[in-house]
């Protein structure tokens, strides 16, 4: 333990000095394992729980599948699910690890410097993994055969590109406005950003299955064992929504948006 010395105060009696801890500091190594964790599971509660809403709106031999022309009730559903889903899991972890919950998230961080680039991938990673252990757990939970994975319907290979890119694009715009940016609106963060991606989903889910989150659509393949030869639209649209955002962002920050609208944060 290091003692920092007091400074001494020829005012005050010399046996009211105290020696002071030196606050402690945590390793970078150990912050990382803590925001790995913590993507792990927050990524997991949302995914799994979303995942066995998506099964449960998919189990009505009536309506179709995700991805394969869904009916609105059951688009709601699913809407529903991952919206409140991806809200309560940033509530929970939003002060462990920022609660990305998402690889697209964590890259706009990056790219804004928000998070360190090693500890960004570390986050990923773990990211994708909770996907898959989320896709496992609710198929091994859930009857039936796996109903959640991302499909195209009534939708061009270059549409569903551009779909997952805008709607991505809205999410993480989100975050970094949201999130990043602190004033007296950072608290309410997690609600809007359950927000975006319920809008994200009710854009997408007819079109594309709404991946807009590269763990959320490769998860299930690896549970279904199944990847559509058009699984890279997955991987490229959220990308690419990931750094338009950021771009968004960074535009606004390079002209100063501060100056523009001033006192929002006022008491009055």
């Amino acid at each position: 333990m290091t003692i920092q010395a007091a400074e001494f105060d020829p005012e005050v009696p010399v046996d009211t000095y105290e020696p002071r801890e030196t606050p402690k500091v945590a390793s970078p190594w150990k912050n990382t394992l803590i925001a790995v964790l913590g993507e792990f599971f927050g990524t997991f509660i949302f995914l799994w729980t979303a995942f066995v809403i998506a099964q449960i709106a998919n189990q009505d031999p009536t309506v179709k599948e995700v991805g394969t022309g869904s009916v609105p009730p059951q688009l709601i559903m699913i809407s529903f699910g991952f919206g409140f889903g991806v809200m309560v899991g940033v509530f929970m972890f939003f002060r462990v690890s920022g609660g990305n919950l998402n690889p697209c998230v964590t890259l706009s961080l990056v790219l804004a410097g928000a998070i360190p680039p090693l500890r960004g991938l570390c986050m990923a990673v773990s990211q994708m993994i909770a996907g898959m252990a989320a896709a496992g757990a609710a198929s091994a939970m859930t009857p039936g055969p796996i109903a959640f994975t991302n499909g195209l319907s009534n939708c061009s290979r270059s549409r569903g590109v551009f779909l997952e890119a805008f709607a991505t694009c809205i999410l993480c715009l989100t975050v970094l406005l949201l999130a990043v940016e602190k004033h007296r609106a950072t608290f309410m963060a997690p609600f809007v950003i359950g927000i975006a991606l319920f809008l994200g989903h009710l854009i997408c889910v007819f079109y594309t299955g709404a991946g807009l989150n590269p763990a959320r659509t490769f998860g299930p393949c690896i549970a279904a064992r199944s990847f559509p030869d058009y699984h890279w639209i997955y991987w490229v649209g959220p990308i690419l929504g990931s750094v338009m955002a950021f771009a968004i962002w960074k535009l606004f920050k390079f002209l100063n948006y501060e100056t523009c609208n001033p006192g929002q944060d006022a008491d009055s």
